[in-house]
């Protein structure tokens, strides 16, 4: 919409003329701007609609200010009118007429009568309540510039809340339907589930949110910060955003539920094996910590607790909630046997390895004095009495039940350094006489050495 002239001494032709023209060109678009806005769906909308809150107090102000706006460029058309019937009048304008022109172009004489009610409601009007007002032209159209620019932005943030929210509401709802329908299938439903409760709620919360956004759109519209054109800004979705997320969760949910009803035997199966496991692991470890107290002396062996009673128990619970199709209980259920049951089998194998670790240590001692004697044999020491002594003797507590562990290292320690220290010197105690046996000329070996 245009802007008129400012005022000053009297027009000649060529001024008026001039004036005249760029006020037809402004009338013309005046006109287009007020048909676009009485044709614009979203006032065709705003009309028709049971409004509520905040859409209504403006839609009523917004009435009133489409009322005042026609009212204005009836009055604007009426001083145009009759501007160019005075140009009319004759081809050279006399100065009377120049003089009528330039009053009605430039000065305040265009009278507007409205009603109280109409100029009472539009916000933007001064002089509540008059039943006429004198404007120039100028500020006519300046007045009118204000009014349609306030109705515009009230009547494009309606029709842009109305075009965004209920349509993506109604898919949604549509969708929430049909995830209803499978949850009833698998038994998740409301107070029995709790994406049962929260389908209920999403439920509530989309169907009081279309009725909002129907009755008042302008409560879910942000405005631009620093925007002055009509209709800056943006819907306000964060409600719906918020309730798709949580429906994309419930269907997550419910899709686990499907895989569970789809796998439920597989892994029930795998289960019960990783629990036999767990318990012929169990067994095993009981049966070692007998051979170990029979075999092994002075050693602290650890007790073996008995099979899970509660974890079988709970695997029996599942089983009978996939007799009666209970997926909605059986998927938290197994999700919480798989770990336990991986963790039961984990503390069986620990104490399986932690019965059973003085025979690895006894084994493990066995091993070190048999690879010795064979590097002594290498060597051609094998028959020598000093080692054939200390080896029997150690082989002796290695061998014989229940053996002392740590008696027994440190005889396989004396065989050991002595071994090391043959061969070192490259003799055996036979070659070198009585009393050169060690470094300290006592005729023993002496206990430096270290393992090999």
């Amino acid at each position: 919409m245009g802007v008129a002239g400012s005022t000053g001494p009297v027009m000649d032709r060529d001024e008026v003329d001039r004036a005249l023209a760029r006020l037809g060109a402004e009338h013309e678009a005046i006109e287009t701007s007020l048909l676009a806005l009485q044709d614009h769906a979203g006032r065709r909308l705003l009309e028709g609609a049971e409004l509520t809150g905040v859409t209504k107090e403006r839609w009523t102000a917004a009435e009133a200010s489409i009322t005042l706006l026609w009212a204005y460029f009836d009055a604007y058309s009426d001083a145009l009118r009759s501007a160019r019937e005075i140009r009319a009048r004759r081809r050279w304008s006399s100065r009377e007429d120049l003089v009528e022109l330039t009053e009605l172009l430039r000065g305040s004489g265009v009278t507007v009568a409205g009603s109280v009610t109409a100029t009472a409601n539009a916000p933007t009007l001064t002089g509540h309540g008059k039943l006429s007002e004198r404007f120039s032209l100028a500020e006519l159209v300046e007045r009118m510039n204000g009014l349609y620019a306030s109705s515009l932005d009230m009547v494009v943030a309606a029709d842009a809340v109305w075009s965004a929210l209920p349509a993506r509401i109604d898919l949604l709802a549509a969708e929430l339907q049909r995830t209803r329908r499978l949850a009833h299938s698998v038994g998740v439903r409301p107070g029995e589930h709790p994406a049962g409760d929260d389908l209920e709620r999403i439920t509530r919360t989309l169907t009081s949110l279309r009725e909002r956004v129907v009755s008042d759109p302008l409560a879910y519209w942000v405005p631009a910060q620093g925007s002055s054109a009509p209709g800056g800004g943006r819907p306000d979705t964060s409600t719906y955003d918020r309730e798709a997320r949580a429906l994309e969760d419930v269907r997550r949910e419910i899709d686990a539920v499907l895989t569970v009803r789809q796998d439920a035997e597989a892994r029930l199966v795998r289960l019960r094996d990783v629990l036999s496991r767990a318990d012929r692991t169990l067994a095993e470890a009981r049966s070692a910590r007998g051979e170990v107290l029979a075999k092994i002396a002075a050693t602290e062996v650890p007790v073996v607790s008995g099979p899970p009673t509660v974890l079988q128990e709970q695997l029996a619970t599942a089983a009978e909630y996939r007799r009666h199709a209970q997926w909605h209980r059986l998927s938290p259920l197994l999700e919480s046997l798989e770990q336990k049951a991986e963790d039961e089998l984990m503390r069986a194998r620990e104490s399986l390895t932690a019965v059973t670790a003085p025979l690895a240590v006894r084994a493990e001692l066995r091993g070190r004095i048999d690879a010795y004697r064979a590097k002594v044999a290498r060597h051609g020491l094998a028959e020598d009495p000093f080692l054939i002594e200390r080896y029997d003797a150690a082989r002796r507590m290695l061998w014989s039940a229940p053996c002392d562990l740590r008696v027994a290292e440190q005889a396989v320690l004396r065989y050991q350094r002595a071994a090391t220290e043959m061969l070192s010197t490259g003799g055996s105690q036979a070659e070198r006489g009585p009393g050169a046996g060690g470094p300290d000329g006592t005729g023993r070996v002496s206990d430096r050495g270290d393992a090999v």
